[in-house]
């Protein structure tokens, strides 16, 4: 957890720009780093099978290099899932962001038979716009939101199945799923 703090506090964006609804990458950054390690454990506080987020910490060659998070309401019945991410400033612009996406869709189809996947981002942030069709999502709408004082607007995406079936194309091995599968997808009581 530490490792991913520390990463956040390096950078994970322009400062000009805000790629968040809720602006914490503004924040300093010991403070930054601090509500990295708040929010993880917000997250695992909150879980239940009817509402989950997996926030999910991307290595390469053994570095932490970003946060890939994955979750749901109602899964049991709607078997939707929606996706958010981060990647550390240092490793923009080398397909880290396409190939964790494209893992944790791989986790959501073929590991929780997941039917449909959701996004979003700001229609200001080409890189994961790009990322989102490039794995075969399609426009869902928008949604407008503040950010830092002003009117945001932000696409929404939608991945069915047969979609990501048909743009899978990253390699991915899922080990040890089942000890987690009934908390996932159990059904509400």
């Amino acid at each position: 957890m530490s490792a991913l703090a520390d990463l956040a506090a390096d950078g994970i964006h322009d400062p000009a720009v805000m790629p968040f609804t809720f602006p914490w990458s503004d924040l300093e950054p010991a403070l930054r780093a601090r509500s990295v390690v708040q929010h993880h454990w917000r997250t695992l506080g909150a879980l239940t099978p009817q509402d989950w987020q997996l926030s999910l910490t991307v290595f390469r060659d053994g570095e932490v290099v970003a946060l890939q998070a994955l979750g749901a309401k109602d899964f049991a019945s709607l078997r939707e899932v929606s996706s958010g991410s981060w990647v550390g400033r240092r490793f923009h612009g080398q397909g880290i962001g396409t190939e964790m996406r494209a893992a944790v869709l791989h986790l959501a189809f073929a590991g929780l038979d997941a039917l449909e996947a959701t996004s979003g981002a700001f229609t200001d942030n080409p890189s994961s716009n790009a990322i989102s069709h490039k794995l075969g999502y399609r426009d869902d709408g928008i949604d407008r939101c503040m950010r830092r004082g002003e009117i945001g607007t932000i696409r929404r995406f939608r991945l069915d199945r047969a979609s990501w079936e048909k743009h899978a194309t990253t390699e991915v091995t899922i080990d040890g799923l089942e000890a987690g599968l009934p908390l996932l997808v159990a059904e509400s009581a």
